[in-house]
């Protein structure tokens, strides 16, 4: 028998079980990850769930979100669910259509569409998202092992090994910080990079205080004379440490090299922590030039595509939106 739930129906020692044998399994789909969601005031989590032969096999985290004014947010109502699906290796056909026809229903009043941004491989499920009008866009992502600190450093290219070491011999420092004024400079300086090269929308100043009094979140700092110039914002599971964001003062000074300098110090952290890898949150998308790509695939690790899917509730309106973030371009 097939059971569809709602958050406050969820067993968590089931999700706990569930989040310990999946192979898709990672810090986005937990209960932790859901209760900082529903913690900010400018976002809501949403977790939906199926249960086949009351056994817990499939569930959808993540969260709703809009942006700007009150035109641009009317148009940018959208969930988004990081990470992809928590599913059971063994989930039926009828439970994982069940639960994503579920979900499509329960969030269609409130976004315009659903997109899944999996950063495990879902390619075995595929059919069961076309049924479901999931349309499938490759996104690239980058894995790096992170078995042991040698072997982890020995992955690096040449000129990523050089500018380690020379930001470093230049009195550099990047290290583990919880203070919130080292966070309100990353802030500063991360705000500047979306707002002039990145050019989208970056979560308000709230999301990230809250984010860093969590014991799952690593913020290293970078500092030279005692004065931030960047740093990188990771999240972890037990198994996966997760670059969400990262900024750096970049060519300001020469042999100086913060967002680097943050990168490797991220990925020593792994390796000394026995994490299995550092996930690198994505690298745009194939046949396309991206910059942030090129630099991410400099530190080794292994290119993958396990893409996203979009599902679109109000066809009309994703449209009319797509449409008037055209014009707004046009005019800027």
């Amino acid at each position: 028998m097939i059971k569809l739930l709602q958050h406050t129906e969820i067993n968590t020692g089931k999700w706990s079980q569930l989040l310990e044998t999946s192979p898709h399994a990672s810090f986005f789909q937990t209960k932790e990850c859901y209760d900082f969601y529903c913690s900010l005031t400018f976002m809501k989590g949403f977790v939906y769930a199926v249960e086949e032969d009351n056994q817990l096999v499939g569930l959808m985290c993540g969260y709703l979100i809009a942006d700007g004014g009150k035109i641009k947010r009317f148009f940018s109502r959208r969930a988004i669910v990081p990470g992809g699906l928590l599913l059971h290796e063994k989930i039926s056909d009828k439970a994982l259509s069940s639960l994503l026809t579920f979900s499509q229903k329960q969030l269609a009043k409130q976004a315009i569409y659903i997109e899944i941004r999996n950063y495990k491989d879902y390619s075995d499920y595929k059919d069961n998202f076309y049924t479901e009008d999931f349309v499938y866009t490759p996104h690239l992502n980058i894995h790096l092992p992170t078995e042991d600190l040698d072997s982890a450093f020995n992955r690096l290219q040449a000129t990523k090994k050089r500018q380690v070491r020379q930001t470093q011999k230049f009195g550099t420092t990047c290290f583990l910080s919880k203070d919130i004024n080292d966070l309100a400079d990353f802030y500063q300086i991360l705000s500047e990079l979306y707002r002039d090269k990145i050019k989208k929308p970056l979560f308000p100043y709230e999301f990230f205080a809250t984010l860093i009094e969590h014991d799952f979140t690593k913020f290293f700092v970078v500092k030279k004379e005692n004065r931030v110039i960047g740093g990188i914002l990771c999240v972890a599971d037990h198994k996966v440490l997760y670059e969400w964001f990262i900024c750096g003062l970049e060519f300001k000074e020469k042999n100086i090299y913060p967002s680097v300098l943050a990168t490797w110090t991220a990925i020593a952290y792994a390796a000394e922590n026995k994490f299995q890898y550092f996930d690198f949150m994505g690298a745009g998308k194939p046949n396309e030039d991206y910059g942030v790509r090129t630099f991410k695939e400099q530190f080794g690790g292994t290119t993958v595509e396990y893409g996203r899917l979009k599902f679109v509730n109000k066809k009309f309106l994703f449209q009319m939106g797509s449409l008037w973030m055209k014009y707004k371009r046009k005019i800027i």
